[in-house]
């Protein structure tokens, strides 16, 4: 049976590492990425040389018409979709709560919690047997700073991790009899540029003393973890959030 998996913010760490791994275990790759179409590209080409089968797709995952589109393209290009990892998030620079204004509440929220729900329904129309389809599975990649808070940085992040949480298990929930399973995975401090667009590059490595296991994660230890919760392997686990950060 064929496997077409779809990662949104696939053109860069976490989602790269999860494409590459992907397309080692048999997927056809769908790549979306928002702005960085070179990196996308690139990507799509080096899983295409190694014999798999890869397509990158610019869609804005807060946007209902550009995810439809993109699902469409997907299906169009590599076959049905069997699993999708809602993986697209955004941060913006370390501040308090009583600095955050409406509009970067209003970029974060958007991105971070509706381009989820969006992705999630499209994928449910497509792999739930209610709608004709053969079942599938979907990864959401959470945060463990939905349980930390994030205070003093990142509060609004933390907060969209939450809800990203709650779909995660009311999704699973809900379509378990229609064979699809949802889980999440809740990465820690993981060596990824995301924090140097919050404004500290070297955030993992201030903080890594702090971490039962001493050290950040990297991106592929992330995506092992997707992958498994993708695989046969997990056939009786949904509605999970599997903490990857180390023991933080």
């Amino acid at each position: 049976m064929s496997k077409t998996i779809l990662i949104t913010g696939g053109s860069r760490g976490i989602g790269a590492a999860t494409a590459r791994l992907a397309a080692a275990r048999g997927y056809a790759v769908g790549i979306n990425y928002h702005r960085n179409g070179e990196a996308a590209q690139q990507l799509a080409r080096e899983i295409t040389r190694s014999g798999g089968r890869a397509l990158a797709v610019q869609a804005d995952v807060r946007l209902e018409a550009d995810v439809k589109r993109l699902f469409g393209e997907v299906e169009e290009s590599l076959g049905n979709i069997t699993a999708l990892v809602n993986n697209a998030g955004v941060l913006e620079r370390q501040a308090r709560v009583d600095e955050i204004d409406a509009a970067r509440l209003e970029r974060v929220l958007n991105t971070n919690v509706i381009g989820p729900f969006l992705c999630a329904r499209e994928a449910v129309r497509r792999m739930s047997t209610r709608y004709g389809g053969s079942g599938g599975s979907i990864v959401n990649v959470s945060s463990r700073a939905s349980v930390l808070g994030s205070a003093g940085e990142y509060v609004d992040y933390a907060a969209s991790k939450g809800a990203v949480d709650s779909l995660t298990i009311g999704l699973a929930r809900e379509v378990a009899s229609e064979g699809i399973r949802v889980n999440a995975v809740r990465p820690g401090l993981i060596a990824t540029e995301i924090h140097a667009l919050g404004g500290e590059a070297g955030r993992v490595e201030r903080l890594a003393p702090g971490i039962p296991m001493q050290r950040g994660g990297e991106a592929e230890e992330v995506a092992s973890a997707i992958l498994w919760l993708l695989s046969g392997e997990a056939s009786y686990v949904t509605g999970a959030l599997l903490a990857v950060g180390g023991g933080r």
